[in-house]
């Protein structure tokens, strides 16, 4: 028997369970006054700039998507200049915004686009689910908005506003709540105005209905919330089980030789893929390294390996670390800056070929790089000086 008195109970969703049919109307006609509609992909019907949109905006603030997005419209006018473009290009404009995956899945799906469908992104929201880089919320977003597609989406601030305004308990990523909640959002979708809807769906999420502080005053539901009704505007939607968040530890090799720097191209798959990255060396034991005579020598062995035909290493010198924190993990870098007695031929790369290049500070400056490999670049100012020149410590 269900206690009416306990908030934590499921009959605490019953008074947002009567706004459903009215939830859409509400929805939409609040979307209009205050809803957000001049985003730079907004207004359009062309389904390329709305899929760019959505791709860049997953796990992505649109304040910082905004820069990227006009970037990537002036290089990429279309699917078929997107398709037809080198990695290296692709990679290289999307530095910075992370979750590289995107990137890499974002060129795969142009091509498919442009090799299997004409060059016309599909209408129906399961054949685009079906592309690279694109699930089911995003195929809904980009029917709905492109062609009026009857279609749910379910975002993390879509899964926030459906937990808050209808009392759903538990973590929204297990398959149980997840499925609970498609079913809702599907149940609560309108006959017509499907792009009003949907952006209102994605405005009141991000804009009111936050993670931190949301904004009950302003919100079209405030007086059907249960949330809200209930004083858990910061408990729900329920957090995910927090578990340690382990730590890694690499030192990467700044190998200069005369005025370039060897890069090498991290593989497809794992953290940074397709990038290009500094050399790296993990650890033996996964921690904290500390700077004693093996680790010199095992450094020292593998910078010469690295810059192989070019002579000895002439100096291995520490630099100031820095941390990057992944979703799951906190990375630790360590850089040393080493100096080799030979200058590099341009041609001269390691066995492994074209997984490595050594780039001067213009290409540096125009490669893909991960945030904070640029960060280490920037501050040994391996930055275009005009002349092509590097400026590196001694």
């Amino acid at each position: 028997m269900n206690d009416s008195s306990n908030p934590s109970s499921p009959s605490s969703a019953t008074p947002a369970n009567s706004l459903a049919g009215t939830f859409a109307e509400r929805l939409i006609a609040w979307q209009a006054e205050h809803g957000r509609h001049d985003l730079p992909w907004q207004n359009t019907r062309d389904a390329y700039r709305i899929w760019l949109s959505e791709i860049m905006l997953q796990q992505t603030q649109v304040a910082t998507v905004i820069p990227y997005y006009g970037r990537f419209l002036e290089r990429f006018p279309d699917v078929a200049a997107l398709a037809s473009a080198p990695q290296d290009d692709v990679m290289a404009l999307w530095s910075g915004l992370g979750y590289y995956s995107r990137a890499r899945n974002l060129h795969r799906c142009a091509q498919v686009v442009v090799a299997e469908h004409g060059g016309r992104f599909p209408s129906d929201p399961e054949t685009l689910a079906t592309l690279p880089g694109i699930g089911r919320s995003t195929a809904a977003a980009i029917a709905a908005f492109a062609y009026d597609a009857h279609a749910a989406i379910l975002d993390g601030n879509v899964k926030r506003v459906l937990a808050r305004v209808f009392g759903i308990e538990g973590f929204p990523g297990t398959p149980k709540i997840e499925r609970e909640m498609w079913a809702l959002a599907e149940s609560l979708l309108p006959e017509s105005d499907l792009p009003a809807y949907t952006q209102g769906m994605m405005d009141l999420g991000a804009t009111l209905c936050g993670r931190g502080k949301p904004r009950c005053g302003e919100c079209p539901f405030d007086s059907d919330c249960v949330a809200h009704s209930t004083g858990r505007e910061r408990i729900l939607p329920t957090a995910k089980p927090k578990k340690a968040q382990p730590e890694r530890y690499v030192d990467v090799l700044v190998i200069c030789s005369g005025e370039r720097v060897l890069f090498e191209r991290r593989p497809d798959s794992g953290i940074w893929g397709g990038l290009w990255s500094l050399p790296e060396l993990t650890p033996p034991t996964g921690e904290r390294a500390v700077d004693d005579a093996s680790l010199r020598e095992r450094l020292t062995a593998h910078a010469a390996a690295l810059g192989a035909t070019q002579g000895a290493v002439r100096s291995l010198v520490p630099l100031h670390g820095l941390t990057h924190v992944f979703t799951h993990f906190r990375l630790h870098l360590r850089p040393w800056l080493v100096t080799l007695s030979t200058p590099a031929a341009t041609s001269a790369v390691p066995s492994t070929g074209s997984s490595y290049a050594w780039l001067d500070a213009a290409g540096v400056a125009a490669a893909g790089l991960p945030s904070p490999i640029r960060k280490i670049a920037d501050a040994l100012s391996i930055v275009s000086q005009g002349d092509g020149q590097l400026s590196l410590p001694a």
